[in-house]
């Protein structure tokens, strides 16, 4: 299996065993046409669509390279530690890059904490299997106009597919398009959270640079109404809930609820730093907190973590799976045996109070 641009075929075969994937044989010509006599003109050859083959998804959840983690982008193929075999595994990963990218800059004031991290932690994402992350979050400009002008700066040399940010709204809100296993994806990334006094600064309007708002409800059903007139597979990713909060604020069910009657497929997203439930809902797929995932003070129910696979057939989530891992020293491990079963059956217990469904 090929996954954008880099090959784990020891990897994608665990991961799809995790879901039970079967895999999908090729077409036969229906007609068992053979070698034509050499009398007859050469058959003329056919254009037509890639075909769409399943394709599997992987999430993972809030990730910066503070404390402890900035050193280890001194070697980035390995920064992220084990759980990259997991996310290798996909043919499509993301997670919640909940920092600015910069060395630059005054810290946001007014604020308690602030993150940063130099251009390499793209280089680290990369180099893990990441494919694609969203910077729509209350730390995406935790060091102001300098650390956003030094972010997109970095978002352009890099070439790192990143949604929820941008030079003005258009950018901001724009998806990351890109055709995996014959499926067009569009990836809009939004945050629904931004502390009361940098809502102005922070978000991204027709004449400034900032952050795509999910609070801004028109502007995102619009947003996906566009996106899935040309794509396959709208994936809306979101920064929304309430720190330590298990259960879904009804702020984050509306706006669900809206976004997949606009067209959104998958909808998940982080910041409570705890995981949260997920199922289905109108038959799309909802998770609505995905925890810690590479995070330096995590700790307690806040090192609680995982990773979300979803297997998609065409725009259906077939199969979903919650491969859960526990934080230590920054860095999620993945956990096995009894501890794995027991942490996957307390995560989907957490789906009592959402709304959602096991099941389509």
């Amino acid at each position: 299996m090929v996954i954008q641009g880099h090959r784990a075929p020891a990897a994608a075969v665990a991961a799809l065993a995790l879901l039970a994937l079967a895999a999908c044989g090729g077409n036969e010509d229906p007609a068992g046409a053979g070698t034509p006599p050499a009398s007859s003109p050469p058959a003329r050859a056919k254009t037509s669509a890639p075909a769409k083959e399943p394709i599997l998804l992987a999430f993972g959840g809030d990730t910066h390279f503070e404390g402890q983690l900035r050193s280890r982008l001194a070697s980035p193929k390995t920064a992220l530690g084990p759980v990259a075999k997991l996310l290798r595994a996909a043919d499509f990963a993301m997670v919640n890059l909940e920092t600015a990218i910069t060395t630059r800059g005054t810290p946001a004031p007014g604020k308690e904490f602030t993150f940063r991290a130099p251009p390499s932690a793209f280089t680290a994402l990369r180099a893990a299997g990441v494919d694609a992350a969203s910077m729509a979050n209350n730390h995406g400009m935790d060091f102001g106009e300098v650390g956003l002008q030094d972010s997109l700066r970095a978002i352009r040399t890099s070439k790192f597919p990143t949604v929820g940010i941008g030079k003005d709204a258009d950018a901001a809100y724009r998806p990351y398009r890109v055709t995996v296993k014959g499926n067009r994806l569009a990836i809009i990334g939004a945050t629904q959270v931004l502390d009361d006094q940098l809502i102005q600064a922070w978000t991204a309007t027709d004449t400034k640079g900032g952050l795509a708002s999910a609070k801004d409800e028109p502007r995102m059903v619009q947003a996906v109404r566009e996106a899935r007139k040309t794509s396959d597979i709208v994936i809306v990713h979101l920064h929304w809930g309430q720190e330590l909060k298990n259960c879904p604020l009804p702020r984050q069910q509306t706006l669900a609820k809206k976004l997949v009657a606009a067209g959104a497929d998958v909808v998940v997203g982080g910041h409570a730093h705890v995981p949260l439930g997920g199922g289905y809902l109108d038959g799309k797929y909802v998770h609505y907190g995905m925890g810690n995932f590479v995070f330096s003070s995590a700790n307690g129910q806040t090192a609680n973590s995982g990773v979300l696979f979803l297997k998609m057939q065409g725009r259906k989530v077939t199969a979903a799976k919650w491969r859960p891992a526990r934080i230590a020293n920054g860095l999620p491990i993945p956990l096995t045996g009894a501890a794995a079963t027991a942490e996957t059956k307390r995560w989907n217990g957490l789906r009592a109070c959402t709304g959602l469904t096991a099941r389509p």
